[in-house]
């Protein structure tokens, strides 16, 4: 039987995380060795691989990636063909999008907003 989750644009297929239980639309895909906790969210053609965290109210969705041990926490939204990785953390109500890489040890916090270019 397929299930459906409302991502807040209508019911899509999708299926609960094992690692964590967090909903992950059928499109997406998320490794096994990552986490997606019970209240975030991986949408899209989005990709979380590796050790990578989405936890809290967190989203990931659109083309983004999301891998390596970074963590995307809080209510933080990667989006577009984003790229966060390494040791990033982005958290609290921060926003990385576009066509934005944020990497290394970097932390994106707040109510950042990136959308281009490289931070590290």
């Amino acid at each position: 039987m397929t299930q459906t989750f409302d991502f807040g644009f209508g019911p899509v297929p999708a299926h609960q995380h094992p690692n964590g239980g967090g909903w992950v639309a059928d499109g997406a895909y998320v490794d096994d060795s990552a986490y997606v906790g019970p209240n975030a969210r991986v949408t899209g053609a989005a990709t979380v691989c590796d050790k990578a965290r989405v936890s809290g109210n967190a989203v990931v969705s659109g083309q983004a990636w999301v891998t390596g041990a970074a963590t995307v926490c809080g209510k933080a939204w990667v989006s577009g063909n984003a790229v966060v990785s390494s040791n990033a953390v982005v958290s609290g109500n921060a926003v990385v999008g576009g066509s934005a890489w944020v990497g290394g040890n970097a932390r994106i916090t707040g109510n950042a907003r990136v959308t281009e270019g490289t931070h590290t």
